[in-house]
């Protein structure tokens, strides 16, 4: 079992839209696999115990999960099986999609011969592959809330600079100071709060 975590810059990423499954036979072991799209650890490890208790009678259950946009969390389970062999497989198809947010089990029911190491890789890795070929994936944007105040007069330099960039409002309150919650793509962040400031509205929170 291991658990990583990797920075990075994008400002999108691939996700799964759907849950979707996938099945793989060998020798008399069945292999089915579940992708799960995912918003945190606990999401994937709630997702995970539900797994185990409806596959009690299985003899494995291994997953690999690969959580978030801009700090990557990864953490993977051979769950009894020769180490290696089934938590990275599923791990290296969720890398090969280029997915992030999601969570793939691989349910193994035993057929009564051993399949060796690389057959044991071969067919977690082809379970898991057959569960994402079955699905739909999206792009996701990132985007960064930021809080602004300012003076009621110039509102209509505030929905200017909104508008010419297609800023989502979450939030606002009319006052003499008002203030808006904005939703702003994060490779443009700092180029609409430079604007902001050129139009002396000030910046309560990013």
């Amino acid at each position: 079992m291991t658990k990583d975590d990797i920075f990075t810059d994008n400002d999108s990423f691939f996700a799964l839209k759907a849950v979707c499954n996938g099945l793989y036979k060998e020798k008399g072991s069945r292999f089915l696999s579940f992708a799960f799209p995912v918003c945190d650890v606990e999401n994937a490890m709630a997702t995970l115990r539900e797994y185990r208790k409806r596959f009690f009678d299985a003899r494995h259950v291994c997953f690999a999960y690969k959580i978030g946009a801009t700090v990557i969390q990864t953490r993977t389970s051979d769950d009894g099986e020769p180490s290696g062999t089934a938590g990275q497989a599923i791990l290296g198809q969720i890398n090969s999609a280029n997915l992030t947010n999601v969570l793939i089990i691989v349910v193994r029911y035993f057929g009564g011969v051993l399949l060796g190491t690389g057959g044991l890789y071969r067919a977690y890795k082809t379970a898991a592959a057959d569960a994402l070929q079955n699905g739909e994936i999206i792009e996701q944007i990132v985007e960064n809330q930021i809080i602004i105040m300012f003076e009621n007069q110039i509102l209509n330099n505030v929905k200017k600079v909104i508008n010419d960039n297609n800023l989502k409002i979450l939030n606002q309150k009319f006052d003499i100071n008002c203030t808006m919650q904005i939703s702003v793509r994060k490779s443009l962040t700092d180029i609409i709060i430079q604007k902001f400031k050129e139009n002396n509205i000030a910046i309560l929170q990013y």
